[in-house]
């Protein structure tokens, strides 16, 4: 009942090898799935996660903890009208991946999960990480993005996964000591990054049977 988690930088193909993985072993992928978890127990819409969850640590964020735009509530929550500010959606999250991980045999993407399961006994926790240029180079081939816009996407992701780390308190999560491997994507194929975390749970699995 192996769990696997995979911090990246933006753009070192973190969804990619996560669902390449999950596939190989036969792990659920959670990535989506969190997203859809925590609309359902917070009674909002999935496009009220994904929309705060792109304003991580913004100034749109701070704005919905304080004063939110009824308008703007009502376009965006499900029928339930729930409610959502960074509190609760840190609550909401930890509350999530706990259950993703209680569950077992799945890859769970990024959200702090290396810091949330940092204690979990069957936890193997991954770092992607590359040089910016590559990681825009991987975007334009892979989603078939112009260079100027996966340039733009690239830094604008790296800025918010600063922002949400902030929001956790963190500011070590590019500590190699927080991970059981870190993979330099510049210098790995895919497959060979698969198959490198595919090994190292098999040996931690060996190891707890033993």
């Amino acid at each position: 009942m192996a769990v696997i988690t995979i911090s990246r930088q933006f753009g070192a193909g973190g969804i990619t090898l996560g669902k390449m993985i999950a596939e190989k072993m036969g792990y659920t992928f959670a990535d989506s799935d969190i997203i859809q978890r925590v609309a359902k127990e917070a009674n909002v819409s999935t496009d009220w996660i994904e929309s705060f969850e792109k304003e991580a640590g913004s100034k749109l964020s701070r704005f919905i903890s304080s004063m939110v735009s009824k308008r703007w509530l009502d376009r965006v929550l499900s029928d339930e009208r729930g409610y959502l500010d960074e509190q609760i959606y840190l609550d909401y999250l930890v509350l999530i991946i706990a259950q993703f991980a209680d569950e077992g045999d799945v890859v769970i993407l990024g959200r702090g999960s290396q810091y949330i399961l940092n204690d979990h006994p069957d936890a193997v926790h991954i770092l992607l990480v590359d040089q910016f240029e590559n990681r825009v180079k991987f975007m334009m081939k892979q989603y078939d993005m112009p260079q100027k816009k996966a340039e733009r996407m690239v830094a604008n992701e790296d800025r918010r996964r600063l922002n949400l780390f902030k929001r956790l308190g963190k500011s070590d999560y590019d500590n190699p000591q927080l991970y059981h491997l870190v993979l330099n994507m510049g210098r790995l194929d895919l497959d060979t990054a698969r198959d490198m975390v595919c090994e190292l749970v098999a040996s931690q699995q060996k190891e707890a049977e033993a």
